[in-house]
Parts: C-alpha cells; sequence; structure tokens
C-alpha cells in the first residue's frame, strides 16, 4: 500500500485501474481483506464466552471506524499541507479503515454467533469443509445476491453536482450527468454511485476519483493530464471507492479468507492444506478472468464487481499459499521477517507512513517554507538529484525511506515488546 500510494504518481501503470482492469494497487484492499478473514478464523478458533467475543468485535469495530473518519475523513491533510480540520459539510464518511470494520464486524459475528455449529471433525468428502461452515457461506451469498440484485436493477436517474475545487475556473459550477438507466457499469450511471449519493450525499464522496485519468477524461490516459475538451461533465464528480455498496460486495473476500483459515486450522498435512488453497485460488483467477474477457461482468475496483473479487481473491489465495510453501514447508522465513515485523505493527505502520502522520510531524519543522523540510531534503538531494530522475528517485524513495525504514521501526519495537493493538 505505501508502494502503490507513494509511488503511484510517478509510475501511473501502479497506481490504480481508472475504471476496468486490475493494476498493482488494486489488489491492496481485497488483499487487507482476506488476511483479515484468516485472522478472524484462527483469532475465533475458540471461544469460551460469546458475549465477551462479541464485545471485543464491536469494540474493535468501532475503534476501526473511528481512525477512519480521522485519517481519510477530510481532518488529516498530511504529509505536505500542515493545516488540519474539516468542514462537516464534506466530510468524508467512508474510507479504508470503515470497509475493514465493516467486512470484520460481519466475518467476525458469523463466526461468533456460530460457534455451537462447528464440527470438531471434518469428513473425508470433498465439499466437506464447506458444509461444515455453511452460515458463512450463506453470509457470503446473501452479500453477493443483494449487491447483484441492486447493481442491474437499481434505477440511476440523472443527477447533477456543484464542483468544489478553489482555484479552479469552473468552481462553484453546477454540472449535470445524464444517466436513466439500469445494470449501467460504466464511472457516470451506475448503483454503487447512485447508492452512496443518496445514502451519504453528494458532498460526502471522494472528490479525487482515479477515473479522472480514463479515456473518456484525458488524453494522457493512464496517466494524470489536463482533461480533453470534449471530456464528459461526470470526469469533475466525486465517487465513492469504498462506498456502501461496493462495501457489501466486499464481504466476500473476507469470506474467502475466513475459509481459508478454516482450512489451516482443521487440515494438519501440507499437502492437504495446498491442495485446497490452490484449487479455490486458480478456480477462482480462472473464473473472475472468464467474467471478465466475456465482457460478462468487467473486472472493476471501483464497483468491487463480482468478477474483481475472484480475480483478487484467487490471487490472495495464492500469494498466502506460496509464503506458506516458502516460510512453513522450505523453512526461509528469515527473508521475510521484515513482513512480519510490519505485519505485527501494521496499524501503526498505516496511520504513520501510508497515511502520512510521520512524514507531516517531520514536515512540521522546516527552514524558511514548509518545502524546506528534512523529508522533502532527503528526497531531492539523496534519492532524486543522485540518480538524476525523479521517478526512479521517488520509487527509491519510498522503498528505502518510508517501506525499509519502517520495517527496522518495527523489528525493533518487536524486539522491545511494543505493538499498536486495536
Amino acid at each position: 500500500m505505501i508502494l502503490v500510494d507513494d509511488a503511484g504518481g510517478a509510475y501511473e501503470r501502479i497506481d490504480h485501474s481508472p475504471w476496468n482492469g486490475c493494476t498493482l494497487a488494486d489488489f491492496v484492499m481485497p488483499f487487507f481483506l482476506f488476511i483479515v478473514g484468516v485472522a478472524v478464523a484462527l483469532a475465533l478458533k475458540r471461544i469460551p464466552k460469546v458475549s465477551e467475543a462479541i464485545k471485543k468485535v464491536v469494540i474493535r469495530t468501532l475503534k476501526l471506524l473511528f481512525w477512519g473518519l480521522l485519517l481519510q475523513g477530510g481532518y488529516s491533510h498530511a504529509p505536505d499541507d500542515l493545516s488540519y480540520g474539516v468542514d462537516m459539510k464534506h466530510i468524508r464518511w467512508c474510507g479504508i479503515l470503515q470497509r475493514i470494520a465493516l467486512v470484520y464486524f460481519v466475518v467476525a459475528l458469523i463466526e461468533i454467533l456460530t460457534t455451537k455449529l462447528r464440527p470438531t471433525i471434518i469428513g473425508s468428502g470433498p465439499f466437506a469443509i464447506f458444509s461444515a461452515y455453511y452460515w458463512q457461506w450463506i453470509g457470503g451469498l446473501i452479500a453477493f445476491v443483494l449487491y447483484m440484485v441492486l447493481i442491474f436493477t437499481l434505477y440511476v436517474p440523472d443527477w447533477s453536482f456543484v464542483l468544489h475545487n478553489p482555484g479552479d475556473v469552473n468552481d462553484g459550477k453546477r454540472f449535470t450527468v445524464q444517466c436513466g438507466v439500469r445494470g449501467h457499469l460504466g464511472p457516470a450511471c451506475n448503483a454503487v454511485g447512485y447508492v452512496d449519493r443518496q445514502v451519504w450525499g453528494i458532498n460526502h464522496l471522494y472528490s479525487q476519483p482515479v477515473w479522472i485519468r480514463s479515456k473518456d477524461c484525458t488524453d494522457s490516459s493512464s496517466s494524470m493530464g489536463p482533461l480533453r475538451k470534449d471530456a464528459p461533465s461526470w470526469c469533475l464528480a466525486p465517487f465513492e471507492p469504498e462506498g456502501l455498496l461496493s462495501s457489501i460486495s466486499a464481504i466476500l473476500s473476507g469470506v474467502i479468507g475466513v475459509h481459508y483459515g478454516h482450512v489451516l486450522i482443521h487440515f494438519k498435512v501440507h499437502s492437504e492444506r495446498l491442495k485446497q488453497w490452490l484449487l479455490m485460488g486458480f478456480g477462482l483467477l480462472i473464473c473472475g478472468i472468464i467474467l471478465h474477457f466475456t465482457n460478462a461482468i468487467p473486472i472493476n475496483k471501483q464497483l468491487y464487481s463480482f468478477s474483481y473479487v475472484c480475480f483478487t481473491a484467487g490471487a490472495a489465495g495464492i500469494v498466502f499459499s506460496a509464503f506458506y510453501i516458502l516460510i512453513d514447508l522450505w523453512s526461509l522465513r528469515m527473508p521475510f521477517l521484515f513482513l512480519e515485523w510490519i505485519g505485527m505493527n501494521s496499524m501503526l505502520v498505516f496511520v504513520m507512513a501510508a497515511e502520512g502522520i510521520f512524514p507531516a510531524f517531520v514536515n512540521g519543522w522546516y527552514y524558511e517554507t514548509p518545502k524546506k523540510s528534512l523529508v522533502h531534503w532527503i528526497h531531492e538531494h539523496v534519492f532524486v538529484n543522485v540518480w538524476h530522475s525523479e521517478r526512479l528517485g521517488t520509487l527509491l524513495y519510498v522503498i528505502f525511506a518510508e517501506i525499509v525504514f519502517w520495517a527496522v521501526v518495527a523489528g525493533i519495537l518487536h524486539r522491545l515488546g511494543i505493538y499498536w493493538k486495536l
């Protein structure tokens, strides 16, 4: 996430896809949700007291929602803008942690409430692990059906918005987007955007959607460039990539992760675990590819389409299996210790690095102007000037001054037994 967020501006190919398709950045959210599901299955393997477990889940969900609003609601302007505060008329209600909170809450609650229905021994049939935890799959099915019914049947009428972008020639101007359709999967008239506009209000959505880099909006696609003269009005409109309807679809990513955790718990032989994981992983991956290239349901992160769920969950399962082979089977733990350290303090690294709170703190100590701070000096003189390339320098800065730096910090904190837990 740190890599694609902070280096994506220099290498647009790894940044989020402007609409249909899947780039490196588009794997981040479903991988988060997948591993949340795996962790839920392991953490709730034994539940001594249901009421206490529910209480912990609710409190953790509320904490995630709080941090999500604080970091991505508009209150924090880190790292470059040293001001803070948000106009409540334009606060963004949705975000990364809010989506994780919803998925975590749903899958954890199902896991807790079905604790008495769990089997102690799994049968020998090929689908025994699925039938043993059928309530989890029923929850996923409900989310899937609700999403599919709404996205293909909900009528999307014409809508309008006022551009809020101080300094822009169109600031304060009202634009109208003509729709009047059902089942549209394009940027302007999809049900995902319609639901968010109705539920949250158009002024509370993400104001810089990635579709502005699409071919409809700029001749520089997929890079950021000036708007085309004939660009449709929706290119300037807000859109919520972590919205309500797309987050309902995202529950499936968590459910699939829970399944992988159940396999880890019940199957004790390495080959059996890998057989279950890889068959499902490649099956999901192929399903997503077929849906995309037949144009049945395009892979789309912004809509969190079903093909996107399949493709990214399959990829997550395959990557998970690969790490299992490298670390658990081949005992190659040492080269991946830095990932283990970051994972143990993932909330700290997310807040300080991915959300820019630490560089914002350092930028607060500047000389003459905010652009003359230690962070900017290191970026410019240690990386960009040395390599004589803004793009390469930015990439190396993100790798060494951010990812490696926080891996070392997380390793030190691990040695000291210090962890940020929710």
